[in-house]
């Protein structure tokens, strides 16, 4: 009898995919309840859900430890250092170069908002790459979530910030100056223009995470699976160095990923605020 050939794909689709069931060292396995509905909605837990509340867990104690260790620095009249000094840099790096330096005049209300979402998404970006994890921005549910709040924050604070009239002038483009019949062209022609680009935002911002945190978890696994296929000692040898390499290469997508999504809303929250 010959050996089944292992499937590679269902294994990479499995470990990819959502889920009722977190798994663990030496086979253990957590079953997750089922049968929840709200609304004749499935509202179910998954192991998505799961890391989701853990990368929470961890953005509050991140912050929370880090800003414990500076004021206790400080008590003491010295500067930050450690573990407390490394979420200082990061937290001002985010602040002043990313929120403010792109939103502009008003952008401090705005980066506590930036950093939430910075270190949630770097979480969950990371959680994935530690063994028996999950990636919750591998689903598009999660990242088409986080579009949802960005798209929220950039059309409610452009409407308070420009009032109902400067708001309406975001979607019905007509140039100073236009009047009559040109008038009238210019704003049949914009304005479904600038309303598939307040759309498109959110939907790149969703692809974009989604996509880029995917792939790479596919490539790990695809040369893992090639072990399993050809069995040979230079095959896996080859394998191994590839996959490590990959997984250093992911661990800087994850943060990149993360600080790409803060950059590219604190811009587009900046464009709605200034669009004046």
């Amino acid at each position: 009898m010959t050996a089944q050939a292992p499937d590679i794909g269902g294994m990479i689709f499995r470990h990819t995919a959502d889920s009722h069931v977190v798994e663990g060292p030496f086979g253990w396995e957590w079953h997750l309840p089922t049968g929840w509905s709200l609304f004749g909605i499935d509202v179910s837990p998954t192991r998505h859900v799961v890391f989701m509340i853990l990368a929470a867990c961890l953005v509050l104690l991140t912050v929370w430890v880090g800003g414990y260790q500076i004021r206790r620095r400080h008590a003491r009249g010295k500067g930050p250092s450690g573990f407390g000094a490394a979420v200082e840099a990061v937290v001002l790096f985010i602040r002043n170069d990313v929120a403010i330096a792109n939103i502009g005049h008003g952008g401090e209300k705005f980066a506590p908002y930036i950093l939430t979402l910075f270190f949630f998404i770097l979480y969950c970006n990371v959680l994935g790459l530690l063994p028996w994890g999950a990636t919750p921005t591998g689903n598009l549910a999660v990242t088409g979530a986080l579009a949802l709040t960005a798209f929220v924050t950039i059309e409610v604070s452009g409407f308070i910030a420009l009032g109902p009239k400067g708001y309406l002038k975001t979607i019905v483009f007509v140039p100073e100056g236009m009047t009559g019949v040109g008038a009238v062209l210019m704003a049949l022609i914009m304005t479904p223009i600038e309303i598939i680009g307040k759309i498109v935002k959110p939907f790149a911002l969703t692809l974009r995470l989604f996509a880029n945190m995917t792939a790479g978890h596919f490539v790990i696994l695809a040369l893992l699976g090639l072990v399993f296929i050809f069995g040979s000692w230079p095959v896996a040898a080859g394998s191994v160095a590839f996959v490590v390499f990959m997984m250093l290469l992911e661990l800087l997508v994850a943060f990149l990923q993360a600080y790409i999504f803060a950059l590219l809303t604190s811009v587009f929250i900046g464009m709605m605020q200034h669009a004046h």
